[in-house]
């Protein structure tokens, strides 16, 4: 009795934490397709392991989030914070313990067949140039930010990327990429920012915009 317990709970883990292995999702081989397209590889070969390396990790991901729910991670709180831990946190939670060769398989194949711009275009893909979108925000309410703090800002953001590209949807992407502004914005204020200060003087900037062109529209 004792021996068949510990078969059903070694299964029970298996199940929970055993890649999924499904065949490509042909939606996802069109997107993915789309995708290789955009970099005009004129190599045939390389065009079609590429497409395959992408397609296999976004169905990889997709199958990978639909068969983990969120109620897999028992409810507590969020040990940064004190805060209960919302739905979300227990997605990203779960989808974060899929195996890391989920990630590394892509990695791979990209970085073999693509330059690094290439490779930085099927990120920017998978995350809908949320790199670019972020940096400019930043920039702006930021205007005199340095070379170094764009630098370190832009080396977040990458990082956010990448981890990213391992989530199913924006909503999930958008919740890795607030872990890095976060660090973004701590890193502002150990240099001699203050974010808080900072992003007041650019919301009441644009406040003032705002109330300006609907007093020239009045007129």
């Amino acid at each position: 009795m004792k021996q068949v317990k510990t078969i059903i709970v070694f299964a029970i883990i298996f199940l929970v934490s055993a890649p999924v292995l499904a065949q490509v999702d042909t939606a996802l081989e069109s997107k993915a397709a789309g995708w290789v397209v955009s970099l005009q590889l004129n190599d045939n070969a390389k065009a079609e392991k590429v497409k395959t390396a992408i397609a296999t990790h976004l169905t990889t991901v997709k199958d990978w989030h639909n068969s983990h729910s969120y109620t897999l991670v028992p409810e507590g709180i969020n040990p940064a914070n004190g805060n209960k831990l919302t739905e979300l946190d227990r997605d990203i939670i779960i989808c974060s313990t899929k195996p890391k060769s989920v990630h590394e398989n892509l990695m791979a194949a990209l970085r073999a067949e693509l330059d690094s711009v290439q490779v930085e275009t099927i990120l920017d893909k998978y995350t809908i140039g949320k790199v670019e979108f972020t940096l400019k925000g930043y920039k702006a309410i930021v205007p005199d930010l340095t070379a170094k703090e764009e630098a370190e800002i832009l080396k977040n953001l990458k990082q956010a990327r990448e981890q990213a590209i391992d989530y199913k949807n924006m909503r999930e992407i958008s919740a890795i990429f607030e872990i890095y502004k976060t660090k973004c914005e701590q890193y502002l204020n150990n240099n001699g920012r203050s974010w808080r200060q900072l992003y007041k003087a650019y919301t009441d900037k644009i406040k003032a915009e705002k109330e300006a062109a609907k007093k020239a529209q009045q007129n």
